[in-house]
Formats: C-alpha cells, sequence, structure tokens
C-alpha cells in the first residue's frame, strides 16, 4: 500500500484496507464554495448516503481539522476532513444461521462473543456459511433463521476482527450508532486488547515492545510482512510481557497498540520468534530443541493438538457508546491451548528431572 499523500489544493482520499473502518481523508480544494458538510461528503463518497453520514457525524466519527463536527458545519478551502466509518456490508446475502455461540455479554445495543478457533469473522468468497457473522445474524434475528436477512434489517456489525485460526473476544454491535462509536474507539486506539500466545524460542526480554510498518508482502499478498523503515505499510506497534518459560517455547502476554492484519504473528516472527504451530509464518516446523525422535514425536503431538497459531484474544476493554461505562472482559483460554501448555510443563519438568 503506498504511503498517504497530502497535497494543497487537490482532495486526497485515504483508505484504510487493513482496518475494519473507513478512513477517508479529504483536503478542501482552495476553489471550493462554502457547502454543508454532509452535502459535500455525499458528493465525493460514493455509496455512502447523507443519513448515514448524519448518523456518523452524530457520533463523532467525523472530525474536521481533528475536532469533531456538526452537520451544518460549511466546509472551507483548506479544511482537513476525516472520515471514519465503519466497513458497507459486503454486497452478499447474509443467511441468519443457528449456530452455538459462546456469549460473554448482551444488551440492547451490542454483544461480546468468544469466537472459537476455526471460525472466520465475515462472509468472502468460499466462506458465505458457518461464520461469526451467520451465527450473529441468527442470535440476532432468531425469527430469520434459515433466510437471508433483508437489505433494510441491520446486519451484525463487526467493529473489528480476529483471524479465523484465532480464538477470543469480539465486540458486535446491534445498530449503526453503536458501531460508528465502536469504530471511532478503535481508530483512536481507546480500545484495551491483550492476547495470549506461545512462541518460539526463549524470549530474553521480561518485557519489551516490537514496532514495525505492516503491510502486504509483496510475493505473497495472502501473508503480511514488516517494513521498520516505513517505507510500505501502515505503523504498527506491539507491547509483549513473559508469563512462562518452557525453554524451547515462550507463553506471553500481547497488548496490540494498533490493530494491523495479522499484526501480532508478523511482529514475532520479525523478531525471530513466530507463534507455535502458526503454518503462514513458519511455526509450524520443529524451530527450536533438540534431534531426537522422543523430542520430535512430542512436538508432533503438540502439533496434532493445537495445529493452528497459539493465539488467543484473552481480554477486551472498551467505552460503552451508550452510558459511557467501561466494560472489560476475559475469556479463559481454549481447552486445547490449556491442554498444549501442560504438555509443555510436563515435557519441560521432566527433561529437567532427567538432566
Amino acid at each position: 500500500m503506498k504511503p498517504e499523500l497530502e497535497q494543497e489544493g487537490s482532495a486526497q482520499e485515504h483508505l484504510e484496507q487493513d482496518e475494519l473502518f473507513e478512513h477517508h481523508r479529504i483536503v478542501v480544494d482552495n476553489g471550493q464554495v462554502q457547502m454543508r458538510i454532509d452535502k459535500f461528503l455525499t458528493a465525493r463518497m460514493a455509496n455512502v448516503t447523507r443519513n448515514r453520514l448524519q448518523v456518523a457525524i452524530d457520533s463523532g466519527s467525523i472530525l474536521v481539522n481533528d475536532l469533531p463536527t456538526k452537520a451544518n458545519y460549511k466546509v472551507k478551502p483548506g479544511d482537513m476532513i476525516r472520515v471514519v466509518l465503519p466497513y458497507p456490508v459486503r454486497e452478499i446475502e447474509l443467511l441468519c444461521e443457528d449456530i452455538p455461540l459462546n456469549i460473554v455479554y448482551e444488551d440492547k445495543y451490542l454483544a461480546v462473543v468468544n469466537k472459537p478457533a476455526g471460525m472466520v469473522v465475515h462472509p468472502a468468497y468460499g466462506n458465505y456459511t458457518g461464520t461469526l457473522s451467520n451465527a450473529m445474524a441468527g442470535h440476532f434475528y432468531p425469527e430469520f433463521k434459515g433466510q437471508a436477512l433483508s437489505k433494510d434489517v441491520f446486519k451484525p456489525g463487526m467493529a473489528h476482527r480476529i483471524d479465523k485460526n484465532t480464538s477470543g473476544l469480539l465486540v458486535v454491535a446491534k445498530d449503526e450508532d453503536t458501531l460508528n462509536y465502536l469504530a471511532l474507539q478503535f481508530y483512536e486506539r481507546t480500545i484495551n486488547r491483550n492476547y495470549i500466545a506461545l512462541a518460539w524460542g526463549d524470549i530474553k526480554q521480561q518485557k519489551g515492545e516490537i514496532e514495525g510498518h505492516v503491510g502486504r508482502n509483496k510475493i505473497n499478498r495472502k501473508v503480511m510482512d514488516v517494513f521498520p523503515d516505513g517505507s510500505y505499510g501502515k505503523y504498527a506497534k506491539t507491547h509483549f510481557e513473559v508469563i512462562e518459560r518452557f525453554g524451547y517455547v515462550t507463553l506471553i502476554k500481547l497488548k496490540l497498540e494498533t490493530g494491523r492484519t495479522h499484526q501480532i504473528r508478523v511482529h514475532m516472527q520479525h523478531i525471530g520468534h513466530p507463534l507455535f504451530g502458526d503454518f503462514e509464518y513458519g511455526g509450524d516446523k520443529i524451530l527450536k530443541g533438540t534431534t531426537e525422535n522422543k523430542y520430535k514425536s512430542f512436538i508432533h503431538n503438540c502439533f496434532e493438538l493445537m495445529p493452528y497459531q497459539a493465539l488467543h484474544a484473552q481480554s477486551l476493554g472498551f467505552m460503552h457508546p451508550v452510558n459511557g461505562e467501561i466494560k472489560f472482559f476475559e475469556a479463559d483460554l481454549p481447552e486445547n491451548f490449556k491442554q498444549l501448555l501442560e504438555k509443555w510443563r510436563n515435557y519441560t519438568s521432566s527433561t529437567h528431572r532427567d538432566g
């Protein structure tokens, strides 16, 4: 993705494609006559209705010169307009499905769900059913189960996402106002997100942080890469802290300061500690340890127990969009993740006894 450019006298629009919100940046032309901002943006943003823009303005999701604005504000030459909107739902039918869910919290505005590993968040090519969106649609609208939601019904609003094979917490909005408020919190980085992961190698630092722009790999577009010089991608920062050491692998807690695609996975690979079992970033091979057959068999059994990255979105904190209350939720590790850690504890203790 090319770096964002700003040029005086031209309208520059920038779409953050790796986030679950659109971020448009528009610099008003020098020759622009004064016009209400909702009319101005409606004329310049495809497939966004004036009503949707007014909802975004009311929720504080449209900023002029870095300050929230009102619908009757009249744009002036040189104004810097930033627009933060949840992504529009893809133009595919969303089937309401009866899929079991682990709902951690729910009220009339939103729900917090603990997603299992193996479930895709959004319908897309090859995954039109069985996704979290399908499950949430079936949960929010039980009267439509087995049917596709009509276009005039609000579809479950995902203000963020986690990878298919990552388990853990997600917040889902039930209306557009709530979705806009949540999207703004993610954009402003006020959301509190913590992850638990098992990484290859003995991480020497007890605490640390990883910085480096994250963007699509220039050869394989399905994976991400780190560009430390900032020449490509978008700025990303991850904090980590060691929880438990097993010699050849390390259990860590991670806190996201930004939310780029595959951020934790590619950042850990970048510092030489890919996540255990992560087949897309090299963690599905024996990267540390011995050449003994017993050890190889042990690792093979671990991979069978958890055949994907050992990564869990453990906690999620945010301000409730309606009452302003600070909400914080935690989700226990999945059973196979617990069993994986227990296997490593047993292996480590037995190795120490033998030694």
